[in-house]
């Protein structure tokens, strides 16, 4: 009976010993032998049951065990990296018991990342308008492979700064911010773009997100009336960023330099009563062309803008709505920054006065000739320089204004025979031209001596050219201009009513050539003059004056 028992315990023994050979392989055990995870990694747990020392090894860099070693049963933590591609990847953990050298091993399944490009915000809502250093937004974008960004081809008024995807560490997702910049929408009704952002190399996509963005529409103006020129006048101080705007709960009869049509006008219609005759824009820091609002004024008859902050830093444009403005007859745009008109201002034809005075030319504008401006009688562009530069021969700038890269002296404007040309202070260099040899300029007839009985016989007789007969004021002072003095200068009818000593014969500093600026027949008085015109007072004209 005893020895019955005995043999009943060894049988109990042996199957216990079986049943942990069975789940104790190698003298380790698992709860689990895989291990399923997606591409941006994390932490996977597995119990291991062990009665001796064991340790965890693996041969992937992308898979860390902790604890990686120890001593009977342990609870231990996968960490999985995040994938680097867009393939899965498998890896291998091996769990070694440390006496028998037996094991049991892990698979590690991760998927790879599919090609997405994501946004954090698929639309975008902006204003009609802001002021130009906050017309920009920005739009985050979570991508796995590099892309181009595409606005439609008939959508100007977008645009997108540079920016860097770095995906020099594999093609797990990484942030990239694109800045937009947009421009003011001028019309009142909202407008609509869709942007698409297109990977740069052939993946098939999983995602790609497109970005809508609505802009709303302008305030709307009311054409060719006294509320919307109102309304324009508002819009246009904001957008220049005037430093004293108008009170707009004030009518706009008692707003400062602005003023209206009325009857007793020479010019009025009845149309144009109470609506802006003439409207002024002083002290204003702008980095954009002319505010579009200014075509709504039709009825204006003279604008005047002048005085943008740091004029000599900038190079901007005039824009094309003032083109609209035909019925203008007087126009100031002075230290705007200007360095170029356009083309269409040309539509101005009734316009009789100019004044583009300390901008930045280097050229004199193209369109300014007779023919574009045929009403035109009075051109003023003097201070057109950037900075004072005395010897240019001396000096690396080459954006200085002044007109510096005009060849010679502009000859059209003096055969314009404007009322009034004012060129001074620039760098205007080079000789007056003589017109000797130019048929195009005619010289003194006996008939315009008969006309105007106080031209001096001398006129015919030494055959003077007829250079700008009508210029009442005409001015060059502190150019660099050299050379010889023509003829038809040092006679002309209205030399003494130029102030010539102070407003023509005066120059200054050297030219880029290195030539000296000033002329070298300089009369030392007037009294040359007197002696041919001796129907003219006198005025005491001298050098030192």
């Amino acid at each position: 009976m005893k020895m019955k028992k005995y043999l009943i315990l060894g049988f109990l023994s042996l199957a216990v010993v079986a049943c942990s050979d069975s789940n104790e392989q190698g003298g380790v055990a698992l709860d689990a032998n895989t291990i399923e995870i997606d591409a941006v990694g994390g932490v996977e747990k597995i119990k291991i049951n062990a009665t001796d020392r064991w340790i965890a090894s693996t041969d992937n860099p992308w898979i860390t065990v902790s604890p990686a070693n120890g001593v009977g049963s342990a609870e231990c933590e996968f960490k999985i990296d995040s994938a680097l591609t867009a393939e899965p990847r498998s890896g291998l953990v091996r769990i070694q018991n440390l006496s028998t050298w037996e094991y049991q091993e892990i698979r590690v399944n991760q998927q790879g990342f599919p090609y997405t490009i994501e946004l954090e915000d698929v639309s975008q809502d902006i204003e009609s308008y802001k002021m130009a250093d906050e017309r920009y937004f920005d739009v985050e974008i979570r991508a796995n492979v590099d892309f181009n960004v595409e606005i439609p081809s008939d959508i100007d008024w977008l645009k997108y700064d540079d920016y860097k995807l770095n995906l020099n560490r594999g093609l797990r997702p990484r942030h990239v911010t694109v800045r937009f910049h947009w421009d003011i929408n001028t019309k009142s009704v909202e407008r609509l773009a869709e942007v698409k952002f297109t990977p740069k190399q052939n993946v098939e996509m999983s995602r790609s997100d497109v970005l809508s963005v609505a802009q709303q529409g302008a305030e709307p103006i009311i054409p060719d009336t006294r509320s919307g020129d109102s309304t324009a006048l508002l819009a246009i101080a904001r957008n220049l960023n005037v430093m004293s705007a108008w009170d707009a709960s004030q009518p706009m009869t008692m707003w400062n330099n602005v003023v209206l049509w009325d009857e007793s006008m020479e010019g009025c219609t009845p149309e144009k009563v109470g609506r802006v005759k003439y409207a002024e824009f002083m002290l204003f820091n702008t980095n954009e062309p002319l505010p579009f609002e200014v075509r709504y004024l039709t009825a204006a008859d003279e604008l005047y803008f002048f005085g943008n902050a740091n004029t000599f830093l900038k190079n901007l444009e005039l824009g094309e709505d003032i083109c609209e403005l035909e019925q203008l007859r007087r126009l100031t745009i002075g230290s705007y920054g200007l360095v170029s008109l356009p083309e269409n201002l040309k539509r101005l034809k009734n316009l009789e006065y100019l004044n583009i005075c300390a901008n930045n030319f280097q050229t004199v504008p193209d369109v300014l000739t007779k023919k574009n401006f045929p009403a035109l009688r009075s051109l003023v562009m003097n201070a057109n320089q950037r900075s004072v530069v005395y010897d240019l021969s001396n000096t690396t700038k080459v954006n200085v204004g002044g007109f510096i890269d005009e060849p010679q002296f502009p000859v059209d404007l003096l055969k314009w025979d404007l009322d009034t040309l004012v060129l001074s202070v620039n760098y205007l260099q080079g000789e007056l031209p003589t017109f000797e040899d130019d048929d195009s300029v005619p010289v003194y007839t006996q008939e315009d001596i008969e006309l105007a009985d106080s031209l001096p016989q001398f006129l015919v007789d030494n055959r003077i050219k007829k250079v700008m007969p009508s210029t009442k004021r005409f001015a060059i002072n502190f150019n660099r201009l050299s050379g010889t003095l023509p003829d038809w200068l040092l006679y002309h009818p209205s030399l003494d009513w130029w102030i010539p000593y102070s407003l023509v014969f005066s120059q200054e500093g050297r030219a880029q050539d290195g030539k000296q600026a000033g002329f070298d027949n300089e009369p030392t008085s007037l009294n040359y003059y007197y002696d041919v015109y001796t129907k003219k007072e006198r005025i005491d004209y001298t050098v030192n004056e």
